[in-house]
């Protein structure tokens, strides 16, 4: 077993597989019937490269004996940053059959999230590409490389430089090893598949272990209540390391039935739905941010939108408005909100839910073993109808995060049950409101932002006495980050410099805030923190034009 992993207790993992939703087999080998089954069938599309899942098969293996001759072994772990290409899915393929663990960062992470995540799991290799937009990532998998002693091979999608290897050499040139190696490696299907990542809310992000059992459920059950079949098409533009597109069902859950993906690497709402036409794209997965961009885009009448069955949402909550729009944009479909998080418990709305439940409510849970209890400051459950914190456990929610004991003991009951950080209300239909959080986060456009980590970075400016990053509204991504700071005597900091600031420290740029206010005192709670809840009222106050709230 892997030091550092928090295993399912074995009288769970013996009631889940008698229940059905664990079939003692690896993702590797779930993928195996699907890419077997449904070999003649075209199962992916990047642009002009059509793959059926023959060739997925065959290349993956080819990659898998490549990475095997190179030395990694199973349980290894892999950061993984790569953008929507087949590549991805291809080298994800792989990992799967030779029982390393990919790590699931995106190509927008820069050196101070790629080296978290080698340091925290002692990664073995790390993929990239070569470039992306204007970022070069080999300069910064080589100073990581030198930094973190367990990192062996770097590996880019591109022109390799010094010291790297070709992913597309690894792919497409024939394997010394024999392929009887994979036959004969070693997996246990309750070890890890792959490490998520948390939107935790302090400035280290913490690693999400899902099991091969346990991640493929999720695929099969997401798959059943997303209305998926072989006829299906889902087109994937959200970043294919997220949990949402990856397995929600996602790529996982469309390949296990036969059914067709398309990929591509932007969000520009005339390509897309110049996609969906000419694919005959069934689902669609987006954030409520980008629903909005493609339901208001001036030319959306123009594109022949009648195949969508299904769009559905994620991330934060949609709000009626948008609902609406979306159905009279794609007719046909069934716009479908739910609620999820990469530790595991995923709630949907269901077709037949009453028109009040869809509008006011993100779901409810999707097995019937997911346990869930709503919990006050003390850990007592709450009278029904009461906001409490979401408590949860079930088959395909992690038991503890990787490698930290200490963090585990705060967000984990002695029972097992994870403390998300949400606030959820029961409603009377048995769905369940998302009422906020507890956890210290911005959601920009679904992508959580730890304000912690933020908030450490700019303690290092010079002029800087003390911060606080709050969330402020925004029509389209929900949420943005604002920097309040107070400044040191006689410094001054406009918001320019501060950005520049922060790039110097190679985070990501999603995580730049978006607004700099300078206050000469911070509002305290009666505990003497820092209350941001009157904090962020301050800021739109202020760009409000209300100095009564100022």
């Amino acid at each position: 077993m892997l030091e550092g992993f928090v295993p399912f207790p074995p009288e769970l993992v013996a009631r889940y597989r008698d229940r059905g939703y664990w079939r003692g087999r690896t993702l590797a080998q779930e993928f195996a019937l699907a890419l077997e089954r449904f070999s003649d069938r075209t199962a992916l599309i990047d642009g002009a490269r059509h793959y059926r899942y023959a060739d997925l098969d065959r290349l993956s293996d080819n990659l898998a004996l490549n990475l095997l001759g190179l030395g990694l072994r199973p349980l290894d772990r892999v950061v993984l940053s790569l953008p929507n290409t087949a590549e991805f899915v291809i080298l994800y393929l792989a990992l799967q059959k030779i029982g390393c663990i990919p790590i699931a960062a995106l190509v927008t992470h820069r050196y101070a999230e790629l080296r978290q995540f080698v340091v925290l799991s002692q990664a073995r290799a790390c993929v990239y590409p070569a470039a992306h937009g204007d970022f070069h990532f080999g300069p910064v998998a080589e100073r990581i490389a030198r930094e973190a002693p367990s990192l062996s091979w770097r590996i880019a999608l591109g022109e390799p430089g010094p010291g790297e290897h070709s992913l597309t050499r690894l792919i497409e040139e024939p394997a010394a090893t024999s392929p009887s190696v994979l036959e004969a490696l070693s997996i246990d299907s309750t070890d890890p598949c792959i490490f998520q990542l948390s939107g935790g809310t302090t400035g280290i992000p913490k690693l999400i272990p899902r099991t091969n059992e346990d991640y493929a459920y999720n695929s099969r059950v997401a798959a059943e209540v997303t209305l998926v079949d072989e006829d299906s098409v889902l087109l994937l533009v959200l970043p294919i390391a997220h949990n949402l597109p990856l397995a929600c069902p996602g790529i996982q859950g469309f390949m296990f039935h036969g059914a067709r993906v398309v990929l591509h690497g932007n969000t520009r709402p005339d390509e897309i739905l110049a996609l969906v036409e000419k694919h005959r794209v069934t689902h669609l997965k987006v954030v409520p941010a980008l629903l909005i961009r493609l339901v208001n885009h001036p030319a959306a009448g123009n594109f022949d939108l009648s195949s969508v069955r299904l769009v559905q949402s994620g991330g934060q909550r949609m709000q009626p408005e948008v609902r609406a729009r979306a159905r009279r944009t794609f007719p046909q479909a069934f716009v479908q909100e739910n609620f999820g998080m990469s530790e595991g418990l995923l709630m949907f709305v269901r077709k037949d839910d009453p028109e009040d439940v869809l509008l006011e409510t993100c779901g409810r849970p999707v097995c019937e073993d997911d346990e869930v209890k709503l919990l006050d400051d003390e850990g007592r459950e709450v009278s029904r109808g009461e906001v409490g914190e979401l408590a949860c456990r079930g088959p395909y929610t992690l038991r503890g995060y990787y490698g930290v004991p200490e963090y585990n003991a705060q967000r984990f009951t002695a029972d097992g049950y994870y403390l998300s950080g949400d606030l959820l209300r029961l409603h009377r239909s048995g769905n369940y409101i998302v009422e906020g959080r507890k956890k210290d986060l911005i959601n920009r456009g679904g992508e959580k932002i730890s304000a912690e980590e933020v908030e450490n970075l700019i303690l290092m400016h010079p002029a800087v006495q003390n911060v606080a990053c709050v969330p402020i509204p925004d029509e389209a991504l929900g949420e943005k980050m604002c920097a309040c700071v107070l400044l040191k005597p006689g410094e001054a900091l406009t918001f320019e410099g501060l950005s520049a600031f922060l790039r110097g420290h190679e985070i990501a740029k999603f995580k730049l805030p978006e607004r700099l206010e300078v206050f000469r005192e911070f509002p305290l709670s009666t505990f003497g923190k820092i209350s941001k809840k009157e904090l962020g009222a301050m800021v739109v106050a202020r760009m409000t034009g209300d100095s009564s709230c100022v």
